[in-house]
């Protein structure tokens, strides 16, 4: 797949520290761990790898899955999704967009939402501009 922002893997390591096995190996952090889980500011949520816009905070919500959560993206084409067969199940992996950063995935058991989806972000994987 062809990206809008493209770099090697090195570049990207270099550019993103701590936060590449996560953007870019698709590692999870911690529940419970991460800066955005309580952010309770309006604002907008960005790719932490090239800071397109993914999430607005109006979309945001308590999963208690510990993980910032949100019932859709700013736009479809904001997100990618992609079938994920690691670790024994199947799951939808979420990748931005425009870079094809891991962010999270996305699950079908947000019930209380509009939408139904909880789309499980990682914080590292996340910016937040406030508006």
């Amino acid at each position: 797949m062809t990206y809008q922002v493209e770099k090697t893997e090195q570049q990207w390591r270099d550019e993103l520290g701590d936060r590449y096995s996560i953007l870019r190996e698709a590692a999870t952090e911690r529940p419970w761990s991460g800066a955005l889980l309580d952010e309770k500011r309006e604002g907008t949520y960005t790719c932490g790898a090239c800071n397109a816009e993914l999430f607005r905070s109006g979309a945001k919500f308590d999963s208690g899955s510990g993980w910032p959560s949100f019932f859709e993206s700013v736009n479809p084409d904001a997100v990618e999704l992609k079938t994920d067969k690691s670790l024994g199940m199947v799951r939808t992996e979420v990748l931005c967009g425009t870079c094809g950063s891991h962010l999270g995935h996305l699950f079908d058991d947000a019930y209380q939402t509009p939408t139904g989806d909880r789309f499980c972000m990682n914080s590292l994987s996340l910016g937040f501009t406030e508006s």
